[in-house]
């Protein structure tokens, strides 16, 4: 088991964005510089600095970079809600690209559609530093139950 796996907790329930923050560190997320900046079972905000490393050939901000994004802030949002129940997991992640950006800072902010016993449905908006959308995503969210 690695230190990042040791360090997770049961439950995203009880975290604050700090924390989360914290336990992310050397992940994914964190390697593009995503900072979570609020975390609730009702919404998740995050924000992040486009720069050159971000950017696909073309001079722009790859969407992967978008779609780890939405995942990310879908995936915790569902996983507070959920709490001690059990884990989450994305089984389905579609995101509109719906304006280029090179550079600056962008907010995204998730909140549910949808929340049921076996599935949720967490939408994703992503805002530039004007109030732009720049991107729109839709997750959807398997719930696993513990098992006995």
């Amino acid at each position: 088991m690695t230190e990042q796996q040791t360090r997770l907790p049961q439950s995203m329930a009880d975290l604050g964005p700090e924390e989360l923050n914290e336990i992310s560190k050397g992940t994914f997320a964190d390697l593009m510089g995503l900072k979570v900046t609020e975390l609730g079972p009702d919404r998740v905000r995050g924000e992040w600095v486009v720069t050159p490393q971000h950017h696909q050939p073309a001079g722009i901000q790859n969407g992967g970079v978008l779609c780890t994004a939405v995942e990310t802030l879908a995936s915790t949002g569902a996983s507070a809600w959920y709490g001690d129940r059990g884990i989450v997991v994305g089984v389905n992640n579609s995101t509109d690209f719906l304006r280029a950006v090179r550079e600056g800072k962008l907010t995204a902010e998730a909140t549910p559609i949808h929340r049921g016993g076996m599935q949720q449905l967490w939408q994703v908006l992503v805002t530039d530093e004007e109030d732009r959308l720049v991107a729109r995503g839709q997750v959807r969210i398997q719930n696993l139950p513990h098992r006995s």
